[in-house]
């Protein structure tokens, strides 16, 4: 495996050869990642972002699982170790870097950051999406501002960059010249787990760097379907949650670019980890559907899932605000036939479908109904932490409802101001709500009952709905076009085999 340190484009140093850059610019200068192609996909991951960041940036700490790590660098430096510790340094530019830009945002999601990018690049705009907290997108200065919106702008001059040393005991700090590679046959030990790799280490859009992990697609699965769906699950419904992994990754390949990668593994992305967790049962589904997608004429699907949907899908406009699609509408999905797309309960008979769950597909699960106390402390709480204040919290009031009976305004109304939030800030905000799928209920002042039904967005493929039809015989091509009415499944080109690769088990140390 190689680690390989890109810093050119990132950090224009005097001292490291590099071409200088412009003097103004949208963001610190990143390379593009390259496109996930077909033959031999591979996904550049970041398994740790923003290294080097703040006033006392931790060292980063590189061990190899079993051996040796061999660290050589641009200068033809070459160190061996069982591990490595690289600090952080500023360093100065070869000439200021000036970072101008328009902000929009920010917005609770990339897919409401997405919908948002796409109207500003009506106007002929080169936009970018970036998460430096929530999402946001950035425009050129002086670009045109689609009507009604509100942005901000951003200037910064930056003098200095973050440069990785290398930290070696009884030794003075010694930076390292890009290109930097790291070797760890045995596989690099990395928060608990061991990856396979190949790495690099680059700078960020933000001025900091990022650890990634070129991994190949039918790899990365083995390292999100048991934290998406469970290893437990029955073989269809892993075989269904596999096509929709490896569709999800190559619709959203383009989520990181502004930071030079793919994807992240948190929950942002899909949970990604340590692929050696992956059992026999979650191998095997991803062999069964190896190279197969779900598209939508001729291309990967927008391809959502979630926990549970509480017995009524959502449409994808009543979780962000993004345009409808015609394989993401609402739905009841009961176990009698096929998930109906009419007639979906009036808000005045919410209330009672809530208060049951038979004859609904996923039934089980624990969040498929639920039941939460909010109290003007809390909300207050919550408010503040996304910098809204309302005074005492007086009232809350749904003021829409989506087709599928999903919240998509609230209102809160307080002593001193009102806010509503919309969609998927109604979850960002209020984070003890497992759903929008709910009904209010005043419980004295400063109180309230909420009773909902289902765990996440409710969008797409309900996983607790593809392990009960698993369970009922139904196969997995059968489950996600119930889920994904119109959708087929499609396959990239086809690629050999990858042999496995040779680390050490999912024991102690060694």
């Amino acid at each position: 495996m190689r680690l390989l340190l890109v810093g050119c484009l990132a950090l224009p140093l005097i001292s490291s050869g590099c071409r200088a850059e412009p003097a103004s610019s949208l963001q610190w200068p990143v390379p593009a990642p390259p496109a996930v192609g077909a033959g031999q996909p591979r996904l550049w991951v970041a398994l740790a972002a923003r290294l080097g960041a703040g006033s006392s940036p931790m060292p980063l700490q590189l061990r190899s699982a079993t051996g040796l790590l061999t660290l050589r660098d641009g200068a033809g430096q070459r160190w061996q170790a069982p591990q490595f510790s690289l600090g952080w340094q500023r360093v100065a530019l070869s000439q200021p870097l000036q970072i101008r830009r328009l902000v929009a945002g920010p917005y609770a999601s990339f897919e409401t950051a997405e919908r948002r990018a796409d109207q500003w690049r009506q106007l002929g705009v080169p936009v970018t999406l970036a998460q430096p907290a929530d999402w946001e997108v950035w425009a050129p200065p002086g670009s045109p501002v689609p009507s009604g919106w509100t942005v901000r702008s951003l200037e910064q001059r930056h003098t200095t960059a973050v440069a990785p040393v290398l930290q070696l005991p009884g030794r003075s700090p010694q930076r390292l010249v890009a290109p930097l590679a790291l070797e760890a046959p045995g596989g690099l030990r990395w928060q608990g787990g061991v990856y396979a790799g190949p790495f690099r280490l680059q700078g960020d859009a933000h001025g900091s760097w990022s650890l990634l992990e070129q991994v190949p697609l039918e790899r990365y699965l083995e390292g999100v379907l048991p934290h998406e769906i469970g290893s437990g699950s029955p073989p269809q419904a892993l075989a269904a949650q596999a096509v929709l992994a490896r569709t999800w990754s190559l619709r959203n390949q383009h989520r990181y670019a502004a930071d030079g990668y793919h994807l992240c593994v948190t929950t942002q992305c899909q949970v990604y980890s340590d692929p050696r967790a992956a059992g026999v049962a979650v191998r095997e589904a991803i062999g069964r559907t190896r190279g197969l997608v779900l598209s939508w004429q001729d291309q990967p699907i927008h391809a959502v899932y979630h926990a549970s949907n509480g017995g009524l899908a959502a449409g994808l406009e009543e979780a962000w605000n993004a345009g409808s699609q015609p394989y993401l509408r609402p739905a009841l999905d009961r176990v009698d036939g096929p998930a109906e797309r009419a007639p979906l309960p009036r808000v005045s008979e919410l209330a009672q479908l809530l208060g049951r769950s038979e004859g609904f597909v996923g039934a089980d699960h624990p969040l498929f109904r639920w039941s939460r106390w909010l109290d003007r402390q809390q909300i207050a709480q919550a408010l503040g932490r996304q910098g809204l204040q309302v005074g005492q919290v007086q009232r809350l009031a749904v003021l829409e409802r989506g087709p599928s009976g999903r919240v998509t305004a609230l209102a809160i109304e307080g002593s001193t101001g009102r806010t509503v939030l919309r969609i998927d800030a109604i979850r960002r905000t209020l984070r003890s709500l497992p759903s929008t799928l709910f009904v209010l209920t005043p419980q004295g002042p400063g109180r309230w009952l909420v009773q909902g039904g289902g765990f996440g967005h409710g969008v797409g493929l309900s996983q607790a709905g593809a392990i009960d039809l698993g369970r009922r015989g139904w196969s997995f091509s059968r489950i996600l076009e119930r889920y994904y009415p119109g959708t087929r499944l499609q396959p990239l080109a086809p690629s050999p085999p990858l042999p496995p690769p040779q680390l050490p088990g999912l024991g102690g140390d060694p």
